[in-house]
């Protein structure tokens, strides 16, 4: 499988680049190298020279006949190989365990920087309170600030008692005119009010007086007119006769 890339080339271009492998792939063939010591270098692997050793060896023992020499040549060079073949892994098992190692110490400091964060994240939260309970508290402070400043500004109790004695003799003072007012504006009222029946019972009167007369100069005007009705018949009588 191959895997597509890009870089950038010296003068700012940027330039497709192909992969062989894939990152999956790069780990199964790196293990693979580690395990059986194979490189893409020059020169056999080491795992296929010890098993050719090892081989060689074993056919050379199956053969029947004095090959003692042989058998002692070819295990010796066995044994070289083998030894060869081990101080590599021994050198990856050392590398192993430093990693290993330097895994745990990752993981150990890893640990505590995450104890640090979250320590400090516990810290910020309480810096964040405190920094809320003093800015109440500044307010708190610049509010009695301004209350003790308005109440500097004031006058002495002295003087303030003196004035209030003195509105507090003002205002008994309004509310006697007050009062006084008070009953001189009843009794104008019921002042008024009589006037005012006084005038009605003359109204009446005067308007009953006047139906009266109105009535009188009726009554005279009709005795006049049959008065006069009277004279005529007697005078028409008269000529008559």
């Amino acid at each position: 499988m191959l895997a597509k890339g890009r870089k950038v080339s010296g003068r700012g271009e940027t330039v497709a680049a192909n992969y062989a492998f894939g990152p999956q792939e790069d780990d199964i063939i790196i293990k693979h190298r580690l395990l059986t010591r194979t490189t893409t270098t020059r020169g056999e692997p080491p795992l296929k020279k010890l098993q050719k050793k090892f081989t060689s060896f074993i056919l050379e023992v199956e053969k029947e006949g004095d090959n003692y020499n042989d058998c002692a040549k070819l295990a010796k060079a066995f044994s070289q190989e083998l030894s060869a073949f081990e101080i590599p892994l021994l050198k990856s098992k050392a590398v192993i365990d430093a990693n290993l190692r330097e895994k745990e110490n990752f993981n150990e400091l890893k640990d505590k920087i995450n104890k640090q964060i979250f320590q400090a994240r516990v810290d910020i939260e309480d810096l964040k309170k405190q920094l809320e309970e003093s800015k109440v508290e500044r307010k708190h402070k610049e509010e009695c600030e301004a209350i003790r400043k308005l109440i500097a500004a004031q006058p002495p109790r002295t003087e303030t008692q003196k004035i209030i004695t003195e509105l507090e003799k003002e205002i008994a003072s309004l509310d006697a005119e007050n009062t006084a007012g008070s009953r001189l504006l009843e009794l104008r009222k019921k002042q008024f009010a009589l006037l005012l029946h006084v005038v009605d019972e003359l109204q009446n009167t005067i308007e009953e007086e006047q139906k009266n007369l109105i009535e009188e100069m009726r009554t005279a005007t009709e005795e006049q007119k049959n008065g006069i009705e009277d004279a005529s018949g007697s005078s028409e009588a008269m000529a008559t006769d």
